[in-house]
């Protein structure tokens, strides 16, 4: 588990949104929930294969040039907005609300990210997972999930044996995500010994009796019972990892 964590009555260990890192670059403004560049924390550094996860606002037509990566789960979630990519394995797409990009970095890979719009900002969650081991080949793959499948439930969008739709990622690890409206609830059983991080994109929902608001993220480790229920249209994440 993390240090330096708001405590509950229920176990989970809260990340509450104020306390991220924070960066402004004029043209991204960009909250760490773990260390990340010039944010360093010791305190945060991931949880369990998870690393990173940056919360970014990009303005229009701006964006991350060609830049490497290597031995990395690379996952990008769109909450609003466009995101152009384009990548040294020949890939070019637009990533859009409701779809998951998985980038594997694996031997080495260079790739960027744009605001494909002129007018808007885009809104996007970044985040990378470490590969249960390095050297894998670089590899890219997108899905579509649509609001009907995470409306009111979790929906698996990202796993290790690709299960389901969702994309593959070359780790033990099961993201979900999910949307609740005021009072729509979803239960998720955590088997022993497995280990949950909850994030909140948007919104607002109560997770075992706690409220968490955007930013906010929960750890819960050594398994158990989840029950989300929508509080102000709460969009969140769910990680299940080893």
């Amino acid at each position: 588990m993390l240090m330096g964590m708001e405590n509950t009555p229920s176990s989970m260990q809260l990340r509450r949104s104020g306390e991220r890192g924070y960066a402004d670059h004029g043209w991204l403004q960009s909250f760490h929930t773990f260390s990340f560049a010039n944010y360093q924390d010791p305190d945060h550094m991931g949880f369990r294969a998870l690393r990173v996860i940056n919360d970014d606002r990009v303005a229009p037509a701006r964006g991350f040039g060609s830049h490497p990566h290597q031995n990395m789960e690379i996952l990008t979630y769109v909450l609003e907005g466009e995101l152009s990519h384009r990548d040294s394995m020949g890939n070019g797409s637009i990533i859009r609300p409701g779809e998951v990009q998985r980038m594997s970095a694996g031997t080495g890979v260079f790739h960027s990210e744009m605001n494909a719009s002129k007018t808007g900002v885009t809104h996007l969650l970044q985040i990378w997972i470490l590969p249960d081991r390095p050297g894998y080949p670089p590899g890219y793959e997108q899905k579509a999930f649509s609001d009907e499948e995470r409306q009111g439930k979790l929906r698996l969008v990202a796993s290790r044996d690709g299960r389901d739709g969702s994309v593959t990622v070359h780790q033990d690890v099961s993201l979900f995500a999910g949307t609740f409206g005021q009072g729509e609830e979803a239960r998720y059983e955590l088997a022993a010994g497995r280990n949950a991080w909850v994030h909140v994109a948007r919104g607002s929902v109560e997770l075992n009796g706690t409220r968490l608001e955007a930013g906010d993220a929960a750890a819960i480790g050594a398994g158990g019972a989840l029950h989300l229920v929508g509080k102000d249209a709460g969009e969140v994440l769910l990680f299940d990892l080893a």
